[in-house]
Protein backbone atom coordinates (compact mmCIF):
# COMPACT_ATOMS: atom_id res chain seq x y z
CA UNK A 1 0.00 0.00 0.00
CA UNK A 2 1.59 3.16 -1.10
CA UNK A 3 2.12 6.11 1.93
CA UNK A 4 -1.46 8.04 -0.09
CA UNK A 5 -4.22 6.58 -1.80
CA UNK A 6 -6.32 8.19 -4.37
CA UNK A 7 -9.76 6.09 -4.17
CA UNK A 8 -11.02 8.02 -6.70
CA UNK A 9 -8.80 5.89 -9.34
CA UNK A 10 -9.38 2.32 -7.47
CA UNK A 11 -11.93 0.25 -9.33
CA UNK A 12 -15.44 -0.07 -7.39
CA UNK A 13 -14.75 -3.65 -5.89
CA UNK A 14 -11.34 -2.36 -4.67
CA UNK A 15 -12.56 0.46 -3.02
CA UNK A 16 -14.87 -1.62 -1.35
CA UNK A 17 -13.25 -4.13 -0.14
CA UNK A 18 -10.81 -1.27 1.47
CA UNK A 19 -13.61 0.68 2.87
CA UNK A 20 -14.23 -2.73 4.64
CA UNK A 21 -11.21 -3.46 5.78
CA UNK A 22 -11.15 -0.06 6.93
CA UNK A 23 -14.45 -0.13 8.94
CA UNK A 24 -13.82 -3.75 10.42
CA UNK A 25 -10.48 -2.66 11.79
CA UNK A 26 -12.00 0.43 14.09
CA UNK A 27 -14.74 -2.12 15.15
CA UNK A 28 -11.98 -4.25 16.39
CA UNK A 29 -10.07 -1.53 18.67
CA UNK A 30 -7.83 0.28 16.03
CA UNK A 31 -8.25 3.60 16.40
CA UNK A 32 -9.23 5.66 13.44
CA UNK A 33 -6.42 7.52 12.97
CA UNK A 34 -4.39 4.60 13.03
CA UNK A 35 -6.53 3.08 10.60
CA UNK A 36 -6.14 6.26 8.03
CA UNK A 37 -2.57 6.30 8.25
CA UNK A 38 -2.07 2.21 7.52
CA UNK A 39 -4.75 2.53 4.66
CA UNK A 40 -3.06 6.10 3.14
CA UNK A 41 -6.91 7.53 3.53
CA UNK A 42 -7.54 10.86 5.11
CA UNK A 43 -8.83 11.41 8.86
CA UNK A 44 -11.96 12.78 6.90
CA UNK A 45 -12.08 9.54 4.46
CA UNK A 46 -12.25 6.68 7.73
CA UNK A 47 -14.84 8.71 9.50
CA UNK A 48 -17.05 9.51 6.48
CA UNK A 49 -16.78 5.70 5.40
CA UNK A 50 -17.87 4.37 9.30
CA UNK A 51 -20.60 7.04 9.21
CA UNK A 52 -21.95 5.37 5.71
CA UNK A 53 -21.71 1.84 7.53
CA UNK A 54 -23.56 3.26 10.56
CA UNK A 55 -26.14 4.35 8.24
CA UNK A 56 -26.40 1.61 6.19
CA UNK A 57 -24.16 -1.35 7.27
CA UNK A 58 -21.67 -3.31 5.14
CA UNK A 59 -24.48 -2.69 1.87
CA UNK A 60 -23.30 1.18 2.51
CA UNK A 61 -19.97 0.44 1.58
CA UNK A 62 -20.33 -0.28 -1.69
CA UNK A 63 -18.46 1.71 -4.14
CA UNK A 64 -21.32 1.48 -6.37
CA UNK A 65 -23.78 3.11 -4.84
CA UNK A 66 -24.34 7.05 -4.90
CA UNK A 67 -26.42 8.77 -2.72
CA UNK A 68 -28.42 6.96 0.19
CA UNK A 69 -30.66 8.27 2.83
CA UNK A 70 -29.41 11.25 4.79
CA UNK A 71 -27.06 10.66 7.85
CA UNK A 72 -27.96 11.71 11.27
CA UNK A 73 -24.22 11.92 11.86
CA UNK A 74 -21.44 12.65 9.21
CA UNK A 75 -18.06 11.88 9.22
CA UNK A 76 -17.36 15.09 10.80
CA UNK A 77 -19.69 14.34 14.01
CA UNK A 78 -18.27 10.37 14.50
CA UNK A 79 -14.92 12.18 14.56
CA UNK A 80 -16.14 14.37 17.49
CA UNK A 81 -17.23 11.86 19.48
CA UNK A 82 -14.60 9.42 19.65
CA UNK A 83 -12.09 12.59 20.37
CA UNK A 84 -14.15 13.64 23.07
CA UNK A 85 -14.62 10.07 24.70
CA UNK A 86 -11.50 8.79 24.07
CA UNK A 87 -9.26 12.11 24.52
CA UNK A 88 -11.37 14.00 27.86
CA UNK A 89 -13.51 13.18 30.65
CA UNK A 90 -17.08 13.86 31.22
CA UNK A 91 -16.45 16.41 34.19
CA UNK A 92 -14.30 18.22 31.15
CA UNK A 93 -18.02 19.43 29.76
CA UNK A 94 -19.18 19.58 32.86
CA UNK A 95 -20.96 16.79 33.73
CA UNK A 96 -21.18 16.07 37.31
CA UNK A 97 -19.15 12.59 36.70
CA UNK A 98 -16.08 11.00 36.05
CA UNK A 99 -16.70 7.96 33.58
CA UNK A 100 -18.98 7.50 30.46
CA UNK A 101 -21.71 6.08 30.88
CA UNK A 102 -23.85 5.66 27.49
CA UNK A 103 -26.23 7.79 29.14
CA UNK A 104 -23.95 10.40 29.58
CA UNK A 105 -22.53 10.20 25.77
CA UNK A 106 -26.50 10.24 24.69
CA UNK A 107 -26.78 13.92 26.97
CA UNK A 108 -23.48 14.92 25.01
CA UNK A 109 -24.17 14.15 21.76
CA UNK A 110 -27.72 15.89 21.75
CA UNK A 111 -26.16 18.90 24.34
CA UNK A 112 -23.79 19.27 21.24
CA UNK A 113 -25.17 17.66 17.98
CA UNK A 114 -28.61 17.74 18.25
CA UNK A 115 -29.39 14.62 17.55
CA UNK A 116 -31.22 12.63 20.23
CA UNK A 117 -30.08 8.71 19.92
CA UNK A 118 -31.69 5.79 22.18
CA UNK A 119 -29.71 3.55 24.48
CA UNK A 120 -29.19 0.77 22.41
CA UNK A 121 -28.06 3.05 19.44
CA UNK A 122 -25.51 4.86 21.13
CA UNK A 123 -23.75 1.50 21.90
CA UNK A 124 -23.93 0.33 18.88
CA UNK A 125 -22.56 3.39 17.72
CA UNK A 126 -19.90 3.40 20.62
CA UNK A 127 -19.06 -0.19 19.65
CA UNK A 128 -19.05 0.94 15.95
CA UNK A 129 -16.63 3.25 16.35
CA UNK A 130 -14.33 -0.17 18.27
CA UNK A 131 -15.33 1.65 22.34
CA UNK A 132 -16.31 -1.34 24.46
CA UNK A 133 -17.85 -0.60 28.15
CA UNK A 134 -14.63 -1.83 30.43
CA UNK A 135 -14.19 -1.14 33.69
CA UNK A 136 -10.71 0.32 34.61
CA UNK A 137 -7.86 -2.02 36.69
CA UNK A 138 -5.98 -1.51 39.64
CA UNK A 139 -2.73 -3.07 41.05
CA UNK A 140 -0.94 -2.13 43.36
CA UNK A 141 2.66 -1.60 42.19
CA UNK A 142 4.41 -3.28 45.16
CA UNK A 143 2.94 -6.33 44.79
CA UNK A 144 5.13 -9.28 44.08
CA UNK A 145 4.14 -12.52 42.56
CA UNK A 146 7.04 -14.34 44.03
CA UNK A 147 5.64 -13.32 47.50
CA UNK A 148 1.96 -13.90 46.72
CA UNK A 149 2.90 -17.49 45.51
CA UNK A 150 5.18 -18.06 48.41
CA UNK A 151 2.29 -17.01 50.78
CA UNK A 152 -0.64 -18.68 48.87
CA UNK A 153 1.14 -21.83 49.41
CA UNK A 154 3.27 -22.02 52.43
CA UNK A 155 2.13 -19.64 54.78
CA UNK A 156 -1.81 -19.30 54.31
CA UNK A 157 -2.15 -23.22 54.19
CA UNK A 158 -0.03 -23.43 57.76
CA UNK A 159 -2.42 -20.83 59.44
CA UNK A 160 -5.24 -22.50 58.28
CA UNK A 161 -4.49 -25.91 59.61
CA UNK A 162 -3.56 -23.86 62.73
CA UNK A 163 -6.72 -22.25 62.77
CA UNK A 164 -8.45 -25.45 62.33
CA UNK A 165 -6.71 -27.33 65.07
CA UNK A 166 -7.68 -24.01 67.61
CA UNK A 167 -11.37 -24.16 66.49
CA UNK A 168 -10.33 -20.29 65.35
CA UNK A 169 -12.02 -18.08 62.83
CA UNK A 170 -9.69 -16.53 59.72
CA UNK A 171 -11.25 -13.18 58.72
CA UNK A 172 -9.21 -10.64 56.41
CA UNK A 173 -8.61 -6.84 57.08
CA UNK A 174 -7.94 -4.12 55.22
CA UNK A 175 -7.80 0.55 55.51
CA UNK A 176 -9.37 1.71 52.40
CA UNK A 177 -10.29 5.51 51.99
CA UNK A 178 -13.08 6.62 50.45
CA UNK A 179 -13.52 9.82 48.69
CA UNK A 180 -15.93 12.45 47.00
CA UNK A 181 -14.96 12.45 43.93
CA UNK A 182 -14.17 8.31 43.70
CA UNK A 183 -16.10 6.52 40.75
CA UNK A 184 -17.28 3.08 40.43
CA UNK A 185 -18.15 1.51 37.49
CA UNK A 186 -17.44 1.39 33.75
CA UNK A 187 -16.54 3.66 31.18
CA UNK A 188 -16.02 3.48 26.95
CA UNK A 189 -12.68 3.26 25.78
CA UNK A 190 -11.24 1.38 22.42
CA UNK A 191 -10.83 -2.37 22.86
CA UNK A 192 -7.70 -3.50 24.64
CA UNK A 193 -6.81 -0.33 25.82
CA UNK A 194 -7.53 -0.02 30.31
CA UNK A 195 -8.94 3.76 30.80
CA UNK A 196 -7.48 6.37 33.16
CA UNK A 197 -9.61 8.40 35.02
CA UNK A 198 -8.68 11.78 36.04
CA UNK A 199 -10.94 13.88 38.15
CA UNK A 200 -10.19 18.07 39.62
CA UNK A 201 -11.94 19.93 42.03
CA UNK A 202 -13.06 20.35 45.86
CA UNK A 203 -12.75 16.84 47.74
CA UNK A 204 -13.22 15.05 51.01
CA UNK A 205 -13.29 11.88 52.38
CA UNK A 206 -13.44 9.31 55.22
CA UNK A 207 -11.52 6.25 56.10
CA UNK A 208 -12.91 2.51 56.36
CA UNK A 209 -11.54 -0.29 58.26
CA UNK A 210 -13.03 -3.53 57.40
CA UNK A 211 -12.89 -7.58 58.03
CA UNK A 212 -14.34 -10.43 55.82
CA UNK A 213 -14.16 -13.93 56.18
CA UNK A 214 -14.32 -16.95 53.71
CA UNK A 215 -17.79 -17.83 55.00
CA UNK A 216 -19.32 -14.16 53.99
CA UNK A 217 -18.91 -12.45 57.57
CA UNK A 218 -18.12 -8.99 57.05
CA UNK A 219 -17.70 -5.91 59.69
CA UNK A 220 -16.56 -2.63 59.14
CA UNK A 221 -16.13 0.41 60.96
CA UNK A 222 -15.84 4.35 59.30
CA UNK A 223 -13.44 6.87 60.47
CA UNK A 224 -13.07 10.43 60.64
CA UNK A 225 -9.54 10.51 60.47
CA UNK A 226 -6.95 8.62 60.10
CA UNK A 227 -6.02 4.44 61.29
CA UNK A 228 -3.82 4.39 63.90
CA UNK A 229 -3.13 1.75 66.14
CA UNK A 230 -6.08 2.86 69.00
CA UNK A 231 -8.40 3.08 65.68
CA UNK A 232 -6.88 -0.55 64.73
CA UNK A 233 -7.39 -1.75 68.83
CA UNK A 234 -11.01 -0.09 68.77
CA UNK A 235 -12.14 -2.40 65.69
CA UNK A 236 -10.51 -5.29 67.12
CA UNK A 237 -12.72 -4.74 70.17
CA UNK A 238 -16.00 -4.58 68.23
CA UNK A 239 -14.95 -7.52 66.22
CA UNK A 240 -14.66 -9.69 69.43
CA UNK A 241 -17.67 -9.15 70.60
CA UNK A 242 -19.72 -10.82 67.56
CA UNK A 243 -17.70 -14.13 68.51
CA UNK A 244 -17.01 -16.61 71.55
CA UNK A 245 -14.32 -18.05 69.26
CA UNK A 246 -10.70 -16.98 68.76
CA UNK A 247 -9.93 -14.90 65.79
CA UNK A 248 -6.89 -15.18 62.83
CA UNK A 249 -6.61 -11.48 61.81
CA UNK A 250 -4.87 -11.61 58.42
CA UNK A 251 -3.74 -7.93 57.72
CA UNK A 252 -1.23 -6.36 55.02
CA UNK A 253 1.30 -4.15 54.98
CA UNK A 254 -0.04 -0.82 56.73
CA UNK A 255 1.63 0.24 59.65
CA UNK A 256 -0.96 0.80 62.47
CA UNK A 257 -1.68 -2.81 62.87
CA UNK A 258 2.37 -3.73 62.82
CA UNK A 259 3.11 -1.33 65.76
CA UNK A 260 3.79 -2.74 68.68
CA UNK A 261 1.12 -1.51 71.22
CA UNK A 262 -1.04 -3.46 68.64
CA UNK A 263 1.01 -6.38 68.52
CA UNK A 264 0.46 -6.34 72.30
CA UNK A 265 -3.14 -6.05 72.73
CA UNK A 266 -3.73 -9.17 70.39
CA UNK A 267 -3.64 -11.72 73.07
CA UNK A 268 -5.42 -9.92 75.38
CA UNK A 269 -8.64 -9.44 72.56
CA UNK A 270 -8.10 -13.38 71.31
CA UNK A 271 -7.17 -12.19 68.15
CA UNK A 272 -3.77 -14.00 66.11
Amino acid sequence: MSQTTDARRLKHEDLTELRKRGVLAVQNGESPEDVARILGISRATIYNWLSRYRSGGWDALDARKRGGRKRKLDGKALEWIYNAITQKTPDQYRFPFALWTSRLVGELIMKRLGVKLSKASICRLLNQLGLTAQRPLWRAYQQSPEQVEHWMNEEFPAIRARAKREKAEIWFADEAGIRSDSHAGTTWSPKGKTPIVTSTGARFGLNVISAVNPQGGFRFMCVDGRVNAGVFIDFLKRMVRSTDRKVFLIVDGHPSPSVRIVVASLDHYNLS
